[in-house]
């Protein structure tokens, strides 16, 4: 099949929501899935997709509440109901066992899947997908259910008053995007501006997320259980950070005590959350020396 010059848009269907995703082509090639981080969208995957769609059959899907996907009405955007349309794509395309690689949320996604269904994936690469370093994650702990719950609906609440950013300009747009990540080059930000907004009716320009999936709900997976839960994950496993970033070091912090699979870890310098925009190359580099590894 001949290479087109970008992907092709597609839709699927998961509990009732009309999710998008794009489809890089060469179809009798492996199976590689790349799933996007929050408030991101698919396209933001471009320039990794450019340089693995030769050896690999790429999909990229547009997360619920993100990009192209529909927005949920009522409910909250849960981690595990991401992880279900992930595995509602991937059971319609019959892309199994399948390369998965996930950045922030997307990482979290690619690694609770994993170990859901570890027969199923060949090699898994998580850019910054363990969630909050484990302070964070014990001050969180600290308060009671009711707080938690409490918090929460208070979020909530904010959400429904809050207004949808409108920028006069695309430029306006492009501006704010490179502020947000000032590692971004002049054409990245332009790139990620142009696919991750919308023109609204008068002429302004608002980012296509939801801002509900701002709100992570209190109900989900104990950290304890995610813990055990990476246990299950059998494929050889790469865990990518920024060394300019929020993450903290899974080796240092503890956490990669529970996996039991083949683990490697990289940290690179000069990079932020965005390891696979600040870094590229290095990136694309280490994740190929990976994949093409016999672990």
């Amino acid at each position: 099949m001949t290479a087109t010059l970008g992907p092709t848009s597609h839709t699927y269907f998961s509990q009732r929501l009309r999710l998008h995703y794009t489809d890089w082509g060469n179809p009798d090639a492996p199976p590689m899935i790349l799933i996007h981080g929050g408030r991101d969208h698919c396209r933001n995957w471009d320039w990794v997709a450019e340089h693995f769609r030769h050896d690999y059959h790429i999909i990229a899907p547009d997360l619920r509440g993100h990009g192209d996907s529909e927005w949920m009405l009522g409910g909250s955007y849960n981690q595990i109901d991401y992880v279900y349309d992930i595995a509602q794509l991937l059971q319609q395309k019959q892309m199994s066992p399948v390369t998965v690689i996930g950045h922030s949320l997307g990482g979290s996604i690619s690694l609770l899947y994993t170990a859901l269904h570890p027969e199923r994936v060949n090699k898994l690469v998580a850019i910054e997908g363990m969630g909050p370093p484990p302070a964070m994650i014990k001050e969180r702990m600290d308060q009671t259910m009711s707080e938690r719950l409490h918090g929460w609906m208070n979020d909530v609440r904010k959400s429904s008053g809050r207004l949808v950013k409108r920028y006069p300009s695309l430029e306006e747009a492009f501006q704010r995007m490179q502020t947000e990540n000032p590692h971004l080059s002049e054409a990245q930000a332009r790139h990620l501006t142009i696919h991750g907004s919308n023109q609204n009716e008068d002429g302004t320009f608002s980012w296509k997320f939801d801002n509900y999936v701002r709100n992570f709900s209190p109900i989900g997976i104990p950290f304890s259980d995610m813990a055990t839960l990476y246990g299950n994950i059998t494929c050889p496993t790469l865990l990518v950070r920024g060394l300019e970033s929020w993450a903290s070091d899974p080796i240092a912090d503890g956490r990669t005590k529970s996996f039991n699979c083949p683990l490697e870890v990289e940290a690179f310098a000069d990079a932020g959350h965005w390891v696979h925009h600040d870094q590229l190359e290095g990136f694309v580099q280490r994740v190929k020396t990976f994949l093409n590894s016999s672990a």
